[in-house]
């Protein structure tokens, strides 16, 4: 789960990490009240939308304040705003910092090498993505080990990599283990500070924050379930992982795709796209019922897939495994029987593996109208798509 700023800036401040004080606000109206209790201690507040992108400053989603009143003019501006398909619902209403300089540091999880990776740059701020590649030897990266984590001699690694002057080199370390606090404790996949700078006063303030929560740890953090924006939440994506099944929608489909298996569905999603390209039809979502199918689970996913308006055929793709064929076809035609009128559009399947000749007969007998059996995976691919098209 990805957190907007004022909610990292919320859980940078729960572990010490300094930031500036700062007030959310989804109406103009809101913004005002913030604004004139923040100036009571400053002259100068930053209006920032609250989207889950990058580049809201170039699309005039970052605006500065003197007064109140401004501040209440610049947040009606931001608010509604459209920024790379985001819909801006609010603002961070923060103080102002005089800026000295901007650092760069994050903490992220490096899959390929099995530990975490610290990025780390005295040249932070938007551009940080060209630095990545037009200057890579100006971004310290350091491997940490996951058994050892970052320490003080660990950040001391990373704040000399990174090439910090001496006098800061201890605000940093300081600020460095703070992050990884936050990154282990919070069950963070990304932690990010763009940018670390430094005040006029010369101290080292998070100014800007992206976290990334595990949702696989989420049952270790009650907490973090008022951290789901459910405004903006896919419904369907909300509904399926309340059913525990592992769901993604995607955008411009018309496919809806059911497997067993995560490396069965992604291969069916290019299948799919593949076979829809002559038809203009393509994979609408990632559904992976996982091991087991029966009646319930199969009745679940179905029951999503076949609620998005997108969809208009369902591919449903099994390989029978320690779940035989006979089970899944089972499974489908009580599935079917649940949702009884409220399935309404033709299910391609496709069963191949342990018991396949058994399922296939069970679904022949029930010679449901709904259901197209197909015996190969390029076959029904085609199949589905042809009928989403139609």
């Amino acid at each position: 789960m990805d957190l907007y700023e004022y909610q990292a800036r919320d859980l940078f401040a729960k572990h010490g990490v300094p930031v500036l004080a700062g007030k959310v606000a989804s109406t103009p109206e809101e913004a005002f009240d913030a604004a004139t209790e923040l100036l009571k201690e400053g002259d100068l507040v930053v209006v920032k939308a609250q989207v889950k992108t990058g580049g809201r400053g170039k699309a005039g989603g970052v605006k500065l304040a003197r007064t109140a009143e401004e501040a209440r003019e610049k947040a009606n501006q931001i608010l509604g705003m459209d920024i790379k398909g985001h819909t801006v619902h609010r603002v961070l209403i923060a103080d102002g910092a005089e800026i000295a300089e901007e650092y760069y540091f994050s903490i992220l999880l490096d899959r390929s090498e099995r530990r975490y990776l610290a990025m780390c740059s005295v040249e932070g701020g938007v551009e940080i993505e060209q630095l990545a590649v037009e200057r890579p030897e100006a971004l310290a990266r350091i491997g940490v080990d996951p058994n050892v984590g970052i320490d003080e001699a660990k950040a001391k690694e990373i704040v000399d990599a990174a090439g910090f002057d001496e006098d800061l080199k201890d605000q940093v370390i300081d600020v460095i283990i703070k992050l990884w606090d936050v990154y282990t404790k919070e069950d963070a996949t990304l932690v990010e500070v763009n940018p670390l700078v430094k005040s006029a006063e010369g101290k080292i303030i998070a100014l800007d924050g992206k976290v990334t929560l595990d949702d696989n740890a989420a049952f270790r953090h009650e907490d973090h379930e008022a951290l789901v924006d459910k405004q903006t939440e896919n419904p369907l994506e909300a509904k399926a992982k309340a059913l525990d099944l592992n769901y993604v929608k995607l955008e411009g489909g018309s496919v809806g795709i059911i497997g067993n298996g995560a490396g069965l569905v992604m291969s069916t999603l290019d299948v799919v796209a593949y076979a829809g390209e002559q038809y203009g039809a393509g994979p609408a979502n990632f559904l992976d019922i996982g091991g087991g199918a029966s009646a319930t689970v199969m009745s679940n996913g179905l029951d999503v897939v076949l609620n998005d308006p997108d969809v208009k055929s369902a591919f449903v793709n099994v390989f029978g495994g320690i779940t035989a064929c006979d089970e899944v076809a089972r499974g489908i035609v009580a599935a079917l029987d649940i949702l009884g009128d409220t399935a309404d559009k033709p299910i391609v399947v496709r069963l191949d593996g342990n018991r396949v000749e058994e399922g296939r007969a069970i679904l022949a007998e029930a010679n449901h109208p709904l259901v197209i059996l197909v015996d190969t995976m390029d076959g029904a691919a085609a199949k589905a798509a042809e009928l989403a098209a139609k």
